[in-house]
């Protein structure tokens, strides 16, 4: 995921500069921080999994990106407060060199929005418009903070996404193959990886409120399951994962880690009491 973005981003930056001349000549420049943006990008369903046009808006007066079914439309299909949107180039996910995803909370869960473009151009000027979005709202959430402390909460991308089997909070269930992907604090598995929804979401804390991440599951897991295991523990109960390979069990055991060695924030408290997890 990073390596996509840089490069894309990398690459527009070069044609900016030595194909459209936007150093030059200012007037070329795409207005970013316009606070309006409005056009068509090819967005997946979520039921069939077809990519259809659909209008999308981004306004910052309204604090929101929305996207519509039909090009005269009045009501949006979605609106997605800036407040928790995040974006990040998926073009192996998508299948496309210029897939983005989207995401943002909606009663306090996940939804994910697949779209691309096929003018990379395009793609990023919606990339950066959406980081601009985020800065002026940062910039008015944390009216002390400085530019170098907010530049980082723009956009991020995942911690770490892949597949691994998961089992029932009574540890009886038989696991289940799930792709999870690793949002910050949030770890949200999926059946597939271009659900819209996560099937279920974990929160993982920090060491000093009693969250651990071990390497193996306890002897009394009952059913098959991949041979190299892990097992998180909350002050709620454990949740056990399976990995098929001990390199994947050692890089999420490290991203686990990290997370859990990082003191929580204040406003993470928040998120910790009103979390929701779908078992």
């Amino acid at each position: 995921m990073v390596l996509a973005t840089l490069r894309l981003l990398r690459e527009q930056w070069i044609r900016a500069k030595y194909e459209r001349n936007e150093f030059e000549f200012i007037e070329k420049q795409e207005p970013y921080s316009a606070g309006y943006r409005e056009g068509f990008l090819w967005k997946r369903g979520r039921d069939n999994g077809q990519f259809l046009s659909r209008k999308f808006v981004l306004s910052e007066r309204e604090g929101a990106l929305k996207y519509f079914n039909k090009q005269d439309a009045r009501d949006p299909k979605a609106v997605m407060k800036i407040e928790t949107l995040n974006a990040t180039f998926q073009p192996a996910k998508i299948g496309n060199p210029c897939g983005l995803q989207i995401t943002y909370l909606k009663d306090n869960s996940t939804r994910n929005i697949f779209v691309y473009h096929s003018d990379a151009k395009e793609m990023v000027d919606w990339f950066n418009a959406i980081r601009a979005a985020r800065f002026h709202y940062l910039q008015v959430a944390f009216p002390g903070a400085s530019d170098e402390e907010l530049v980082p909460k723009l956009t991020r991308n995942f911690m770490k996404e892949g597949f691994m089997e998961k089992t029932g909070p009574k540890h009886t269930e038989g696991f289940k193959k799930r792709w999870f992907t690793m949002d910050d604090r949030r770890l949200m598995y999926f059946k597939d990886p271009l659900d819209a929804y996560a099937r279920g979401e974990v929160f993982i804390g920090s060491k000093e409120n009693s969250y651990t991440v071990l390497a193996g599951l306890p002897a009394s897991t009952q059913g098959y399951h991949w041979n190299h295991g892990i097992t998180i523990v909350t002050p709620d109960r454990k949740f056990l994962f399976a990995c098929e390979t001990e390199a994947e069990q050692r890089d999420w055991i490290a991203a686990f880690q990290r997370v859990i060695n990082r003191p929580m924030r204040p406003q993470e408290y928040a998120v910790e009491a009103h979390f929701k997890h779908k078992p």
